[in-house]
Formats: C-alpha cells, structure tokens, sequence
C-alpha cells in the first residue's frame, strides 16, 4: 500500500528524475514556456527552476540534487523501513507520506541541495556525546533530504544502517540511497512517533524553532504538506496547523 502510493507522489515530487518528454504531454506549455513540477506554465523560477518538467529550465548544475535524489533511490531505500507510511488507515499512511516530503522539499530547496549551504563553515561536533567521537578532519554538517546533523546522529544513523557515519559522513551526499535511507532513519525515530498528532508536531519533532517566531519556515512547510496531501486526494487532517506558529 505504502510503496504504491510513494511512487504515486515521487512521480510529481521526483520529476527531474522522469524523462521530460513524456510528462511534458500533460502541461501543454509552449515551447519558450517552463512547465513546473506541478504541471503548470510560467517563465519564473518557481516554473522554470527545482523539477522543472519541460521548457527553459534553469541548468541543472545549479540543481545537483536533480540527478541525486531519484524514485529508484528512495524506493529502495524505504524497503528497508517497513513501517514508514504504514499507519492507520489509508488517508493516514498519505497524510504520513505528504509530510515526509514537505519537510524534505523544504529543507533541500525542491531537492535541489545536497548538502547544507556554507555547511562546511562549521563541523557540527558535539564534543558531549562521548559515545559517537568525532572523527579528526571530519565535517557532520547537514547532507542528504532530511540534512541530517551532528556527530551523534551520523553515528547513530550509520550503525544502524550499515556504514561508518562518524569516519565516512561524506557517503550521505555521494549515496543517494544511504542517503534517503539516513532521512528515513531519523524520520522514523524522532518524527514517526509525533505523526498521530497532526502536522505541526511534525515541524516541533523536525525543527523546534521554527515554531517559536520563525514563522516563514513553519508556514512554508504547512504549504508543502497541503500541496502534497492535495495530490494524494486527502485531507490535511484537522491538527494540521496546530503549532504556535501564527
């Protein structure tokens, strides 16, 4: 049930990993005009930029992510986390998935970002956690859909998915199937819990601040996650804005 629907939505979330001809039929856009990841036509970046499906699209390298973050990848990443989307009822498991992808188009700019911009201005090294030492040399700035932080969750993350997360982090922006599999991870133990109570508790579980006045954070992913819901053919849920973000 899970997977169908996943593929379902990846085909609008993880278009610039389609080929553009064959969904460009449905958008009947002119040839100087940019269809967008959601099937409409324009000339600005929000047409022409992250998932652009047809038209003058902004050049890939702009958008590294484009050809990282594809459906194969994460399909066979989610395999490995049954219980991802595995919810409740039918709308609940879409409603799951619509936040999962409201939070990570969020956070890697329509999946565009692979890593944290400047990230590597910083090591992100919790000299504290003494179970998951940093590595000399290393960086454990954000990479991958969720852009995973910190020493203790790369090594965390790494045990529990099979690769040295403390030594090697760089694997989150090179793997892109470690790398869904990194955002799973975390999606499922500190976001899964949180998901029977609406949205909003989504973005206290992802990132607390953003409901404490960062409010253009909070409500761009409430946008995502109505967006995507409306995909799917489900309702947003009635808890769904209920964070102190307004």
């Amino acid at each position: 049930m899970a997977i169908k629907l996943i593929t379902i939505l990846l085909v609008g979330v993880l278009a610039g990993a389609l080929p553009g001809p064959a969904l460009a039929q449905n958008c009947g856009c002119s040839a100087s005009v940019c269809c967008s990841q959601y099937g409409y036509c324009g000339t600005t970046k929000d047409y022409c930029g992250a998932g652009c499906l047809a038209g003058p699209a902004i050049p890939s390298q702009k958008c590294p992510g484009r050809s990282f973050y594809t459906r194969s990848a994460f399909l066979r990443a989610v395999n490995s986390y049954p219980g991802f989307g595995q919810g409740g009822s039918a709308d609940d498991s879409k409603r799951e998935i619509a936040a999962f992808f409201a939070h990570v188009t969020s956070l890697t700019d329509h999946f565009c970002s692979v890593e944290a911009t400047n990230g590597s201005s910083d090591n992100f090294c919790d000299t504290s956690s003494t179970k998951y030492d940093c590595a000399p040399g290393k960086s454990y700035y954000g990479r991958g859909p969720i852009q995973i932080t910190w020493n203790y969750n790369y090594g965390a993350a790494g045990e529990s998915i099979g690769f040295d997360g403390l030594n090697n982090p760089e694997l989150v922006a090179n793997d892109s199937v470690v790398s869904f599999k990194t955002a799973l991870w975390f999606w499922m133990n500190y976001v899964h819990p949180a998901i029977g109570q609406g949205f909003g508790a989504t973005i206290n579980a992802l990132n607390p601040e953003a409901c404490d006045g960062e409010n253009k954070i909070a409500k761009a992913r409430l946008n995502f996650y109505q967006e995507y819901c409306n995909q799917l053919g489900v309702s947003t849920g009635y808890y769904y804005n209920k964070v102190h973000i307004f």
